[in-house]
């Protein structure tokens, strides 16, 4: 597949910040959270709370720095072969020649959602969607993440042809999880979706983990009062 580098999109949208929720923005007057998020909330929606609205900050962890700097390292050995196009010349050849593309941005202001997708092969039959994380083991938080990147993509672009989601294991070939985005898994992340919009609306509550192991091992555990 031919290596595309996509640095230009034709979306233009009114955007502003969330006046008291940080790193939500309000995106053609709705609500919109980055879809990385719905990993924090499998791990434990009250992480969300305490950073997201009360505004607590911590370090990171050795294990996100570790993955961020094998992240860029994928990026930067990407872009030097790769051709920059925009996306809509890119989503417009890929119906006759497949190629790739990472770091692909999609946004839908519909469902209130927005994210960069690691690597896609857009293909004349289907488009597939990855995501890379570390370890082979597919998660329920990991995997909600590839369906939101799927939702915004099929929102953002109409598209007709089949899409399917996976899961990578960094810096390998590996895809030890992959599924068909069909309408039971769209109903289903959407359904997800519209709990973290009454998360950060107010109308539904915050609920911390009842996994000690993971608030032995989590960045806010000195700032909560439910950590165990």
């Amino acid at each position: 597949m031919e290596q595309k580098n996509i640095t230009e999109y034709s979306i233009n949208y009114e955007i502003k910040d969330h006046p008291s929720v940080k790193g939500l923005q309000i995106i053609e007057g709705k609500s919109n959270f980055p879809i990385s998020w719905l990993n924090k909330q499998g791990y434990c929606e009250y992480q969300l709370y305490l950073e997201h609205m009360k505004g607590i900050e911590s370090p990171s962890t050795p294990e996100m720095t570790h993955g961020s700097a094998i992240h860029k390292q994928l990026e930067d050995a990407f872009k030097q072969d790769a051709k920059k196009v925009s996306f809509e010349q890119t989503m417009e050849e890929s119906k006759n020649e497949a190629s790739m593309s990472r770091e692909c941005f999609v946004v839908s202001p519909n469902n209130g959602i927005r994210g960069y997708i690691d690597e896609i092969w857009m293909k004349p039959e289907e488009i597939v969607i990855i995501d890379d994380k570390p370890g082979r083991s597919p998660y329920e938080s990991t995997m909600n993440q590839v369906r939101a990147y799927c939702l915004a993509f099929k929102d953002m672009t109409g598209d007709k042809r089949k899409i399917k989601g996976a899961l990578r294991e960094r810096g390998t070939e590996n895809l030890f999880w992959i599924e068909p985005f069909t309408e039971d898994v769209e109903k289903q992340i959407k359904f997800t979706i519209d709990r973290m919009h009454g998360l950060f609306d107010g109308t539904k509550p915050f609920i911390p983990t009842r996994n000690p192991k993971k608030c032995h091992s989590c960045r806010f555990k000195h700032d909560c009062e439910h950590a165990q």
